[in-house]
């Protein structure tokens, strides 16, 4: 999520998603010399199995908090799209209007002062964070219990990504090397508290959608909060040092990209980029070779999102530990295993905000998107997709060794304790005949033990640590930057983006049915079924969903047949609602020049739905033609623009409520790599002071990331 250096660590020599699938169909080369989200089961929530159906063959529920009702599967969306926009200002629909719910800076308590947006403002551990990403909306009853039925009132979960450098500070960023050699305190705070989640109650009063700011729920998770670390890798060794002599607690959550969801009522924040924050020179004397591998396998000293937080001036542990150069052998004078401490999920209860976060060491540590679920099926293991957003990385899966009980439904984390700290880790493979497999990644499975050749696996805690090492070994198949998955709520298919692999051309010869274009600027959506419709299944089939690409460019790019109401690029945030819809999410630089980022909907098909296609495409070393399946065109999909967001933005995080009246949307950083002497202003100024979305901004404002509300001016259903 956002534009940044992409992480590029993977040099295994596993095969490629293209290179594993080339053999699926024939292939034949003429080279040089020589191809929702998912929800909690939404509708068993709302008691929508025993809807009837109507004429046309969609069925229609009650819904709650509306006296209306919902449409289930629908055949038809209804709408005009959006045309593609380069305004400074968010485009909906004729007959829906938009509104800012909840931007940065915002405060989230009474008596916290307005946001005056001039880079003065503090206390960010009582407002808004930066760079809205994913996010849920948790239902409350009129008692305060979790009420996944709610549509009019609940508590927002918003991640806060990274910050906009540029707009935070009132003089800019104060490096340490032109301040005595230390960054100012005041600076660090206000970056460190501008991560992380917010929590805040929300409530639709007459029509419209207000923060409750005098809420007990409100509260910020940010870089600055302690939180215990669960599961196999707890107490492990390489998580013990300075700031952790245990290895049992943690400070902090950064980076969050997407989120994840429990049956219980709580929040999951991944964390993705978290290897850049750490400085880290040449330490490799110090370390073990186990050490080092692992240090080298997950890009940790790459440093680009390195803010020199650890220079603060008698700042103790929490400022410290962000340098994490191994001075000694042993790491408890030092924070070189502090990078080991990061990139797990973290759970949240909204509705206890006393309780300190848990780390589900369980669901493995790489760069993760995010963690969604299966819908839960009583007596069944519970199951969680994510993806590892790095360049050639993998897909993953969880499944816990508990069968969910719904007597749990109100354990919050003690319940997590239940399902998300003992279970199973797997990594998929794509086999050349369109059937994949889950590979799993256990202490004594798979060679993954003592004599393991790429890393000394002594535990279980040492496989989650080193999960990234633990696919590699396993040969799972390399992918295209996963991103985003959703899981349909009734089909149970899921679907992934995989926003773009190669921006510059490879060799025709390493395309293939699964990625047939030499070029892959634009990206693509995989989807697969499991076996026997079973999401804890070891095995699974597959095909391409959507191809990106802009509508002008041939057949044998453009895939899937964009047109100008439908052509996106880099596919990212991804929601299938309980209607069965599903909605696109875009974060790209390869079609700036035509459109701001934006979000689609089609009605989703299924897996094998379309046919074969044959495929020519030029790459660096030639051409070759490969015989591919994928799904059916745009145009069968329905698949339509419905929003189309402010310059400089990424379109991310998204819920739908139960009633399907009111969307949640987020805009992230509107004036990314803006001028910083003007505080990305020559770039964007959005949103207006009025919070009408579609509204031009003022001259002079710093823009802001926004939680938007959408709403149909009919107070009908949102899409159809």
């Amino acid at each position: 999520m956002g534009h940044h250096p992409v992480e590029d660590s993977n040099n295994s020599s596993n095969p490629t998603f293209d290179s594993i699938v080339s053999k699926r169909l024939s292939r034949r080369q003429l080279l040089k010399g020589s191809a929702s989200a998912a929800t909690i089961s939404v509708i068993g929530a709302l008691g929508l199995s025993a809807c009837g159906s109507d004429s046309s063959g969609s069925s229609s529920s009650p819904a709650a908090g509306n006296g209306g009702s919902v449409t289930l599967n629908p055949e038809s969306l209804g709408f005009e799209a959006v045309p593609t926009s380069l305004e400074d200002r968010v485009r909906v629909p004729a007959g829906y209007r938009a509104e800012v719910l909840f931007a940065k800076g915002d405060p989230i308590e009474d008596g916290v002062a307005e946001f005056l947006n001039d880079g003065t403002d503090v206390d960010y551990d009582r407002r808004s964070g930066d760079e809205h990403d994913g996010m849920w909306f948790f239902g409350i009853s009129d008692d305060g219990r979790y009420d996944p039925e709610r549509s009019d009132r609940g508590i927002l979960c918003i991640n806060h990504e990274n910050l906009e450098d540029n707009t935070l500070h009132d003089l800019g960023v104060i490096k340490a090397v032109d301040n005595g050699g230390s960054r100012p305190k005041i600076q660090v705070d206000r970056e460190m508290n501008g991560h992380g989640v917010s929590c805040i109650e929300v409530r639709k009063i007459s029509n419209k959608w207000e923060v409750v700011r005098s809420s007990p729920y409100n509260r910020r998770v940010t870089i600055f909060t302690e939180m215990d670390v669960k599961g196999p890798a707890a107490g492990s060794n390489l998580l013990r040092g300075k700031s952790s002599p245990q290895g049992t607690k943690r400070w902090g959550t950064m980076n969050n990209c997407a989120h994840g969801f429990t049956p219980w009522g709580t929040y999951i924040a991944a964390e993705e980029n978290w290897y850049a924050y750490f400085r880290k020179g040449d330490d490799a004397a110090n370390r073990t070779a186990d050490e080092n591998t692992l240090v080298q396998r997950y890009g940790v000293g790459s440093a680009w999102a390195y803010r020199e937080w650890d220079t603060v001036e008698n700042g103790g542990d929490i400022y410290a530990r962000f340098d994490a150069n191994a001075t000694g052998t042993d790491p408890l004078n030092d924070y070189q295993n502090e990078p080991n401490l990061h990139g797990y999920v973290t759970e949240i209860d909204p509705f206890r905000p006393a309780q300190r976060p848990r780390v589900r060491t369980a669901f493995g540590r790489f760069s993760h998107e995010g963690a969604w679920a299966a819908p839960a099926e009583a007596g069944k293991p519970l199951v969680f997709y994510m993806g590892d957003d790095s360049r050639g990385e993998y897909a993953y899966k969880y499944v816990s060794s508990a069968n969910w009980d719904p007597a749990d439904a109100t354990g919050g984390l003690t319940t997590g304790d239940k399902y998300l700290d003992d279970g199973k880790l797997y990594v998929a493979t794509f086999n050349e005949d369109g059937s994949g497999e889950w590979k799993e990644l256990s202490y004594g499975v798979n060679g993954l033990d003592e004599n393991n050749p790429l890393f000394t696996f002594r535990n279980q805690g040492d496989v989650m640590i080193a999960a990234r090492l633990a696919a590699d070994h396993v040969g799972a198949t390399k992918m295209d930057r996963p991103e985003w998955a959703a899981v349909h709520p009734t089909s149970r298919e899921v679907y992934l983006t995989l926003t773009n692999g190669n921006q510059s051309n490879r060799a025709a010869d390493e395309t293939d049915p699964a990625n047939p274009r030499a070029v892959n600027s634009n990206g693509h959506i995989i989807r697969w079924k499991e076996a026997g419709n079973d999401s804890a299944a070891t095995s699974f089939t597959w095909d391409i969903f959507l191809f990106g690409s802009a509508a002008d460019r041939d057949s044998d790019y453009n895939v899937s047949g964009l047109t100008e109401d439908n052509e996106f690029s880099s596919p990212d945030g991804l929601f299938i609602d309980h209607r069965g819809l599903i909605w696109i999410q875009t974060d790209d630089g390869a079609l700036k020049d035509t459109t701001n980022n934006q979000m689609l909907v089609a009605i989703p098909g299924s897996v094998g739905d379309g046919g074969q296609r044959t495929i020519i495409t030029s790459g660096k070393e030639g051409t070759a033609t490969v015989d591919t399946f994928v799904g059916q065109s745009a145009e069968s999909i329905q698949l339509k623009r419905f929003f189309v967001g402010p310059s400089g933005c990424e379109i991310t995080g998204i819920y739908l409520t139960p009633d399907a009246r009111t969307m949640f949307v987020n805009v992230q950083h509107p004036g990314e790599r803006g001028s910083k002497d003007l505080f990305n202003t020559d770039k964007s100024v959005w949103p207006a002071p009025s919070r009408d979305a579609t509204a031009f901004g003022e001259a002079g404002n710093r823009p802001r990331s926004a939680t938007v509300v959408i709403y149909r001016e009919d107070g009908g259903e949102i899409g159809i």
